[in-house]
């Protein structure tokens, strides 16, 4: 055999791997890391569609949704058959759900050989061997963070775009999340890791970062500098050939002056805001613990709007939170309008097990919920498709993208990301065109989720990131096998599906 000759789960003789990853963006900058160290352990990534068929399967887990367990169980099942023809597989679980239910794993499916928590990534190929040689199952959660994240190998899915984790875990109590407990309290890395290994991603092509942390705003508690967050987005500024910054997702909380100034006045940070709102309703915010009120969060809006008047704001909203009367959804919709999201993304609110929300009071009827979450979505979409026929006429500059149209080959089209994260359906210029090259092009026509520009392009310009992806590609490897998000998120560097939620469910 030759190439990327596949034989019973191996490519070019060597094991393969397949990582399933659920949830939010903080789980899928996880799983780049898992492939890496695996990777670095000898591994190649089994080909797409290899459904199981690989020498390690790793389950990447999330625990936000309230049928998170059903599904992993589910996918386990599966892949018992498998394991039994195939000696020497492995299966190993890891994430939230792994870090919450670590007694029971083993115990529901016994074919798994490793068990590890969201603080021991690090740990996974050295598990991996242990269960091999010992023929017996791994369980090792770690009640704190080993190693920051950023510290360990990563195979990054884009070559033009990448994650920059600033921090980890999350100080907030909110009564629908399991997120603080599972990743632990916020520990913030130290502003020169972040901006050397921003430098050194430029180095490689990368022309855009999203800085990600679970509350990214309140990078610096652990040093008492508020404005940490504000100097960060400013020395971004500074790094040469970094082309566009974005973030995700701030805490309206931790939403101060200083940020706002650092958004308005450094040219790479886009326009662009995504901020959780959960609720309008006061009441119901004090409920989840949310600290802060409809008339903050619209004051923030308000300060964003006049200082950069062109950004697109997008939100994550809970429907359905329990004791949330008919006034309460009525404020929502309240804010809704006055905010006026270019994208809203709404939840149906679902018992999180081991969250204080899960055992209130005043659970609202599924039906109920179900007609509020409607009329919700009804409204956003009209909201969504105003703002973007605002958009007609201009002329924006677009990062191409790679896999974000998923019609593009029968509409002889490319797509792309303007500056305030708009995803824009372009015409394929005569001239060739690689994800991370830049593209000015008019917008002729909008959609509520998209837009169109039907015309000629009008400028192409070969970037750095360009050469970086077409080196990428150049180079033999086994193809992707994908990622699977169990949410949406926001900022997501392509090709991974460019949605919202905010991390690990919107903070």
């Amino acid at each position: 055999m030759s190439g990327n000759d596949v034989a019973g789960g191996t490519v070019d003789g060597l094991k393969t791997y397949e990582v399933r990853t659920y949830g939010c963006q903080m789980n899928v900058h996880d799983s780049e890391r898992l492939s890496g160290l695996l990777e670095g352990a000898g591994y190649v990534r089994a080909p797409e569609g290899a459904d199981g068929d690989a020498d390690v399967v790793v389950f990447n887990t999330c625990a936000v949704r309230e049928n998170a367990d059903n599904r992993l169980y589910g996918n386990l099942g599966r892949l018992a058959p498998m394991k039994t023809k195939r000696p020497g597989m492995q299966i190993a679980v890891g994430g939230c759900l792994a870090q919450k239910d670590r007694d029971t794993i083993v115990k529901r499916a016994p074919w798994v050989d490793v068990v590890f928590g969201t603080h021991n990534i690090g740990k996974l190929p050295v598990l991996l061997e242990r269960a091999r040689v010992q023929e017996e199952a791994q369980i090792e959660i770690a009640e704190s963070l080993e190693a920051f994240p950023s510290t360990l190998p990563t195979r990054r899915e884009s070559a033009y775009a990448a994650w920059v984790s600033i921090s980890v875990g999350c100080n907030n109590t909110c009564t629908f999340c399991i997120v603080p407990a599972l990743r632990g309290k916020e520990k913030d890395r130290r502003t020169g890791d972040i901006l050397a290994e921003i430098d050194a991603l430029v180095a490689e092509g990368v022309s855009e970062i999203t800085l990600l942390g679970q509350n990214v705003n309140a990078y610096g508690s652990d040093i008492g500098d508020r404005e940490a967050f504000s100097k960060l987005l400013r020395a971004c500024g500074t790094i040469d050939g970094l082309e566009r910054v974005r973030f995700t997702s701030p805490h309206p909380r931790d939403f101060t002056d200083d940020v706002i100034a650092a958004m308005a006045e450094t040219p790479n940070v886009m326009p662009q805001l995504h901020m959780p709102l959960q609720s309008g309703s006061d009441p119901v915010l004090k409920a989840m613990r949310r600290s802060y009120r409809q008339e903050r969060y619209l004051g923030i809006i308000r300060k964003v709007r006049e200082a950069i008047p062109h950004a697109a704001i997008t939100t994550d909203i809970i429907v359905g939170f329990p004791g949330e009367t008919e006034e309460d959804f009525e404020q929502t919709l309240h804010v809704v309008r006055e905010a006026r999201f270019t994208q809203a993304f709404t939840f149906q609110y679902s018992k999180r097990p081991g969250t204080p929300a899960a055992e209130m009071d005043g659970q609202i009827p599924k039906a109920v919920v179900q007609a509020r979450y409607e009329r919700l979505v009804a409204l956003q979409e009209e909201i969504s498709w105003d703002e973007n026929k605002k958009q007609v006429g201009r002329t924006l500059d677009l990062m191409v993208a790679e896999g974000e149209g998923r019609k593009d080959g029968a509409t002889h089209r490319l797509s792309g990301r303007a500056p305030d994260y708009r995803l824009v359906h372009f015409t394929k210029p005569d001239e060739e065109v690689r994800p991370g090259d830049v593209v000015t092009v008019e917008v002729t026509y909008a959609a509520p989720h998209h837009l169109l520009a039907e015309g000629d392009v009008i400028k192409v310009r070969r970037t750095r990131a360009g050469d970086a992806w077409e080196k990428r590609t150049a180079q033999p490897a086994a193809p992707s096998a994908g990622v699977m998000l169990g949410l949406p998120g926001i900022g997501v560097p392509a090709p991974l599906p460019a949605a919202t939620g905010g991390a690990c469910g919107g903070r």
